[in-house]
């Protein structure tokens, strides 16, 4: 009978070559100084370079690492989505491999888990490596995304994070969305819930899957899944707007009959239309964006497709995906 895991390490990796071999000396040295039992389980989404083959290689290397290879890049969340579906550990950590969230700071979550909490996020106390412009944004997306969202999401943490095995059952067998946000995911399920503070590197090789354009898709992504307060705004512009163009139709009346003036020009009005039109299409956009997420979720197509799986036997529940394990 194989020994029981203790800790899983879900590793979403994508064309991260030049990383992966020192990604994997690093959670190695880690994890063994904690002496318990443990698995790494590297999730290739998709990757068009040699992540595969360098991750097969490691596979037939160290038994305790394990690779899910997903059939095409079917994003960072659902690459999550499927480690966390196929861990059997008692305990769930989410690392990236980019080695910008040191791997040391597992074991600091590991002692908070230890003392009861079922969530452990890491927060970052630091940016080194970052220009000052990415550090502005990433800034005022967290603040934005805690603005607008209903569910209370820390501010400043990423998905680097430990979650309990109740935690980690509750997301595979009760959430079935497609349009995953993670950390909005975890915060909404709570739990007893705590943070490790950490100063996040730079990245040890490769670019970053994140620039600017996609971390504003990421942050609609976010807004969309866990609020509804832009419909609610849009309901409010189109208040706003329509009493804007009552008000005007009385100001042009009170003007032609008292004032026995008439207000000429095309000028104003072509810039009135263009506005109101304008705003009209924005709030049919929030809509649609609405919209397309229900469309997503009652075409009930599969989460994720795995091409590929190696050291995996089973995954905790029936996972929304077409497996091929060898």
């Amino acid at each position: 009978m194989s020994e029981a895991v203790r800790y899983s390490i879900v590793v979403p990796v994508y064309n991260e070559e030049g990383v992966v071999g020192e990604c994997h000396r690093r959670l190695k040295e880690t994890m063994d100084s904690c002496g318990e039992s443990y698995e790494l389980i590297f999730v290739n989404d998709g990757s068009s370079d040699a992540t595969g083959t360098m991750v097969r290689g490691l596979c037939a290397k160290d038994p305790k690492v394990k690779l899910i290879d997903f059939s095409r890049n079917f994003g960072h969340q659902v690459a999550i989505s499927a480690g966390m579906d196929h861990a059997s550990g008692d305990a769930v950590v989410v690392i990236d491999a980019d080695l910008q969230d040191p791997p040391d700071v597992i074991l600091h979550m590991i002692e908070k888990w230890k003392e009861g909490f079922q969530v452990v996020y890491g927060k970052r106390s630091e940016r080194k490596g970052e220009t000052a412009f990415k550090k502005a944004t990433a800034f005022l997306f967290y603040r934005f995304l805690a603005s607008m969202t209903d569910v209370t999401i820390p501010t400043d943490v990423g998905d680097f994070r430990l979650i309990d095995r109740r935690v980690c059952d509750v997301m595979a067998h009760d959430i079935h969305e497609r349009n995953r946000f993670i950390r909005g995911i975890v915060s909404w399920v709570g739990f007893r819930q705590t943070s490790v503070d950490y100063v996040r590197h730079q990245r040890f090789a490769g670019k970053t899957k994140y620039p600017f354009m996609k971390m504003v898709h990421f942050a609609a992504d976010a807004i969309v899944s866990f609020s509804h307060k832009p419909l609610r705004m849009a309901m409010y512009l189109g208040v706003f707007t329509s009493l804007s163009g009552f008000a005007y139709l009385f100001y042009a009346l009170v003007m032609k009959y008292l004032a026995e003036s008439t207000i000429r020009g095309w000028t104003s009005l072509v810039v009135l239309m263009l506005i109101f039109n304008g705003m009209i299409l924005f709030m049919l956009g929030i809509i649609g964006e609405y919209i397309g997420r229900i469309y997503d979720e009652s075409k009930n197509r599969p989460l994720y497709i795995i091409n590929e799986s190696i050291g995996l036997v089973r995954p905790n529940r029936t996972p929304s995906a077409v497996e091929a394990v060898r």
